[in-house]
């Protein structure tokens, strides 16, 4: 078997990656399919934290007509469903996992403490950070930038629909460019959306490299890890 390229890592997943084709609530065979590739991982000696969106459930920007704020906690809250629902799948299959969340809620998840995070990856359990930063208008994006940091993950895996960052929507404009690599000073500029401003700029800060490729197909976390020539690398 092909040895990790990386030691520990972050991989982001989006809310809808959990729903399937049925695009909203938690289709438990896509779930599975992603969590036997963790497991995968996993196996090979590679400590992995995942950060979770919560849009297939809720995105805050649906609540235009509630308060930011209220929307917001309530995407927090979808995320804390998916956290559990990839927990329950790795725990399935043999893999130790613990949920933490921003937003107390001991009676199904530890509160997110960076010392117990840290044991717990060395002693090769996965940590599902869920309720992103805990705070208002930030995205889990920035949840994830801020986790890696703390967690100093070798890389951030963001898996998405699309398979690389283009400099422009594949689906609009069939002469996108796909980029193999791109600086992040590059997204910035060309307003690329590979993920919003303020986590852009965090990695570029705390030089995280950050690997966008389509989670479409999962063995495609299995090559991440072990550096195979997938997707985008953003450094």
């Amino acid at each position: 078997m092909q040895e990790a390229k990386y030691k520990r890592v972050l991989l982001k997943l989006s809310g809808e990656a959990l729903a399937g084709e049925q695009k909203t609530g938690v289709n438990v065979e896509t779930v599975g399919k992603i969590c036997d590739k963790i497991k995968e991982v996993v196996e090979m000696g590679v400590q992995v934290a995942i950060v979770v969106g919560g849009g297939n459930f809720w995105r805050g920007r649906n609540g235009h007509q509630m308060d930011r704020s209220t929307a917001d906690y309530m995407g927090m809250l979808a995320t804390a469903m998916n956290g559990l629902a990839l927990q329950d799948a790795l725990e399935a299959r043999g893999i130790h996992s613990r949920v933490q969340t921003a937003i107390e809620m001991r009676e199904i998840a530890e509160p997110f403490i960076l010392r117990k995070a840290e044991k717990h990856l060395a002693r090769g359990r996965v940590v599902i950070f869920s309720c992103g930063t805990g705070h208002p208008y930030f995205t889990t994006d920035t949840a994830a930038v801020l986790r890696a940091t703390e967690i100093n993950a070798d890389i951030i895996l963001l898996g998405k629909a699309i398979d690389a960052v283009y400099s422009a929507d594949p689906k609009l404009d069939k002469t996108a460019i796909k980029y193999d690599k791109i600086s992040y000073l590059e997204v910035l500029e060309k307003d690329l959306k590979v993920m919003d401003s303020t986590a852009t700029a965090l990695c570029r800060d705390n030089n995280i490299p950050l690997l966008v490729f389509g989670i479409a197909d999962p063995e495609n976390i299995v090559r991440a890890v072990k550096g195979e020539t997938i997707g985008t690398l953003v450094k």
